[in-house]
């Protein structure tokens, strides 16, 4: 079973309740826009609608990934859950590219078409997509602040699409107003062509990083030099080695091996590996810090494996 965060994860719990205003959010707009379709016969708003739809299993799917991924670690998964969110990643990224198709070849068929069908109820859908981007934009702006307090980066990516969904939403309203003052019925088409060029450009980035991580890439070089300049300036720290990151969702997994003075205590030593963590930790607190200590000028052993 799935527990939610408690309150001694305040971090946990604004994610979660990111991720439920997302999932509410998308839920309002898919129905608002699937009656707009209904009523306007609009590619533009069948393209927003589309995405609103995938918004709405991404958002679902991306906040069951956020809950379940603070699952603490047990004995099947000793590093925590945090791959949920990649796999959940990789699964909206083939959803919105397999969408971004469907839209794509509808709005080539009726560009294609010799006769161009006419809209309707332009203003109803013109209402739609304004009470969409005003909701949207709401979102975003919420999302932002706990990005910033919790660097939570199933938000962070979420953000980012709602981000995206601005434009077509946008765009839609040109098409209509276009429709309605001049009669072109093109732009609906084009805009819709617009909209799932980026809903594959937005794909193909989601999917990658999600792959990435799952593939234990290294963490963001800004990161890792972050942590090297921490550690090449520690009180009591030698030097250090073999440092080693890779992601999993929002957590940053580190190893470093660091040379200490080989003739202090083991309490000593262990002060300094423990004092550094914290303060890996401090400046990056989505991270799970391992600390290897060795003496200075130690010889790695001709057995030793040397992955």
């Amino acid at each position: 079973m799935i527990k939610l965060p408690t309150s001694s994860n305040p971090r946990g719990r604004m994610a979660v309740a990111a991720g439920v205003a997302s999932v509410s959010v998308a839920l309002v707009l898919t129905l608002l826009k699937l009656w707009a379709l209904g009523e306007t016969g609009s590619l533009a708003i069948a393209a927003t609608l589309v995405d609103s739809a995938m918004d709405l299993l991404m958002s679902t799917g991306g906040l069951v990934a956020i809950v379940y991924s603070q699952r603490p670690a047990d004995d099947d998964h000793a590093f925590g859950h945090s791959s949920a969110e990649d796999l959940a990643a990789l699964a909206q990224s083939i959803l919105v590219a397999v969408s971004a198709g469907v839209i794509a070849v509808a709005a080539l068929r009726r560009l294609l078409s010799a006769e161009q069908p006419e809209l309707q109820s332009e203003g109803l859908g013109a209402m739609v997509l304004a009470i969409s981007i005003a909701l949207t934009a709401g979102l975003v702006v919420w999302q932002r602040i706990v990005v910033r307090a919790t660097g939570n980066r199933v938000v962070a990516a979420d953000s980012l699409h709602y981000l995206g969904d601005l434009l077509p939403a946008l765009g839609g309203l040109l098409a209509l107003w276009a429709s309605a003052a001049y009669g072109l019925t093109q732009v609906d088409s084009v805009v819709g062509l617009g909209a799932a060029a980026l809903m594959l450009v937005g794909a193909a980035g989601i999917g990658r990083k999600a792959f990435d991580a799952l593939m234990d890439r290294r963490a963001d070089p800004k990161i890792i030099a972050g942590i090297e300049a921490i550690a090449s300036g520690f009180p009591g720290v030698r030097g250090f080695h073999d440092l080693k990151t890779r992601t999993a969702g929002s957590r940053i997994f580190v190893n470093i091996h660091i040379e200490l003075d080989g003739e202090q205590s083991l309490s000593e030593a262990h002060a300094i590996g423990a004092a550094l963590r914290r303060a890996i930790l401090h400046a990056y607190p989505e991270a799970d810090v391992i600390v290897h200590k060795d003496p200075v000028g130690v010889e790695r052993h001709p057995d030793d494996p040397r992955g």
